[in-house]
């Protein structure tokens, strides 16, 4: 049984076909899509540098929703109407296998307004320095930041380590050149290359804790205590290596901003239904949805999650990874409890507050209500 009731609607954002304004392929396997933003929409498109725009399009009836990083700067926005992301061919991915191969300019794709919380609050008035570790497909959101940063804050400072497998295979390579040349004494480049040997064996293969750890260590290239923030935009495993060598180094976790493209490992299981404390039946839970000012509430079954079984109910819903890392799909514990399968997108304060992604939640009370709006 499903009930509905209404409150005051608070609009969030929707998907808008936006027109490709050109497609530049970067290497082999990457391009990089550049839209158009018409004039009555620019405000609501209005973005931070680091953050990230769902795109949608229908395959044989399936919503397919994939989140892409926008490597463009917000001022390139205001000035022009236009805002650009990165796209990376993946193995079976079927977004970007179309923007590889059928994409052209002039055609319209579906694009939800930019989210995402791996950003800071640049300012005129202050001096930092800043420092990112980046690989692959990682480099999109930090392009941005790099540009906005060192336009924004004419004193501060940018350094970033960059791993790739090849110098062919680096994307925006002639980007990050003409930052260096726009910006010599304070932007400092580090390429590191896994399968193609350079003349200093610290910036041959992978970045991992090993190879981060000299590079930070002592007669290294950087010394994470004269770092105000870091960015670490990558693989999990990368990530989560060098979040634990800056850990030891004492650097404290709220300057460090971590955003993740790929999570090779596999999610933790929902919890087993179970008949004690059960709600309306044997491992079930009674959920009440608010999106849009509008409230619907449903019976779930304790093995499934909140947004799977919501969507049966409301279509509506936003989300697109379906794989904790993006946030689109965060969302507000007002009462009840769910836990958390795994969680890539919300900072340490965002969960205290009661904010949880739903494509990970599963309840573990008998009821539980979830604020969209919130």
């Amino acid at each position: 049984m499903t009930v509905t009731i209404t409150r005051p609607v608070r609009r969030r954002p929707q998907f808008h076909a936006l027109p490709v304004a050109e497609l530049v392929r970067l290497t082999e396997d990457a391009a990089a899509v550049t839209f158009m933003v018409p004039s009555e929409l620019r405000d609501e498109y209005a973005f931070r540098a680091g953050q990230h725009l769902t795109v949608r399009r229908f395959v044989d009836g399936e919503d397919v929703r994939r989140s892409y990083s926008i490597c463009s700067t917000p001022d390139e926005l205001a000035r022009y109407g236009r805002v650009t992301i990165g796209v990376k061919a993946v193995a079976g991915g079927s977004f970007s296998a179309y923007v590889m191969s059928e994409l052209q300019a002039g055609h319209a794709i579906d694009v939800m307004p930019p989210l995402g919380h791996f950003t800071t609050a640049f300012d005129p008035a202050r001096t930092r320095h800043y420092a990112a570790v980046a690989a692959g497909s990682g480099i999109t959101p930090v392009l941005s930041l790099i540009a906005t940063g060192l336009a924004v804050e004419s004193t501060s400072r940018f350094t970033l380590i960059f791993g790739n497998r090849y110098a062919r295979s680096v994307m925006f390579a002639e980007e990050l050149a003409d930052l260096k040349d726009r910006y010599p004494a304070r932007l400092h480049l580090v390429h590191v290359l896994s399968r193609e040997p350079q003349d200093a064996a610290m910036l041959s293969g992978r970045v991992d804790a090993d190879k981060f750890g000299r590079l930070v260590g002592p007669g290294g290239l950087l010394d994470p205590d004269d770092v105000d923030e870091w960015f670490l935009c990558g693989p999990y495993a990368m990530v989560v290596d060098i979040r634990g060598v800056l850990a030891a180094r004492g650097v404290r976790d709220d300057v460090v901003h971590t955003e993740l493209f790929h999570v090779a490992d596999a999610a933790t299981p929902p919890p087993a239904p179970t008949t004690a404390d059960a709600g309306p039946g044997a491992g079930e839970a009674e959920i009440t949805v608010m999106l849009d000012g509008r409230a619907s509430t449903f019976t779930m079954r304790r093995d499934e999650r909140v947004l799977d079984a919501a969507l049966k109910v409301r279509p509506e819903l936003p989300f697109a990874c379906k794989g904790g890392v993006c946030s689109t799909c965060r969302a507000k514990i007002i009462s009840g409890h769910v836990e958390m399968a795994r969680n890539y997108a919300l900072e340490a304060e965002d969960v205290a507050a009661g904010y949880v992604l739903t494509c990970q939640s599963s309840p573990t009370t008998e009821t539980v209500s979830v604020d969209y709006d919130a």
